[in-house]
């Protein structure tokens, strides 16, 4: 069995919690390991973050009012992206790490850190992609055979 969802979502801070309990009920009740939920979790929220911060300013006509995740759990392995109709990514040789007291920029190194893969693109509109994989371990009680 396979679940996958997708939502369409303001760029508003309130948002960006929405996405991660959606998240992380659909991981409880497929019975995935609470560890690994949690990562996936954390690093959705730092994808989203940044699709609210970074996907355009409406204000001045720029980009979107909205953005996309969508979220695919499928036999042993969890696929999250994240798409928005921002300016996108700098080329990873470009992108500089943030200081360790930065307050930002330290979301894209994050998700780097807790999936097993990640990408960083481009929509084929010209917005902003961030697609991630990990490897799912399940409960011992895992409801869902996936």
């Amino acid at each position: 069995m396979s679940i996958w969802w997708s939502l369409h979502l303001r760029r508003e801070a309130a948002s960006v919690p929405l996405a991660r309990r959606l998240l992380l009920g659909t991981m409880e009740t497929a019975g995935v390991d609470p560890d690994v939920s949690y990562e996936l979790s954390v690093a959705l929220t730092e994808a989203c973050a940044n699709a609210v911060e970074h996907g355009g300013t409406v204000d001045r006509g720029e980009g979107s009012q909205a953005y996309r995740v969508t979220a695919y759990l499928d036999g042993e392995t969890c696929r999250i992206e994240v798409a928005d109709s921002g300016p996108g990514f700098a080329p990873a040789p470009e992108r500089r790490p943030a200081a360790p007291d930065a307050e930002n920029g330290r979301g894209l190194r994050l998700i780097e850190e807790l999936a097993d893969h990640v990408h960083f693109g481009r929509t084929g509109r010209g917005g902003a992609l961030v697609s991630f994989d990990k490897i799912i371990k399940w409960r011992p009680d895992a409801p869902l055979a996936l």
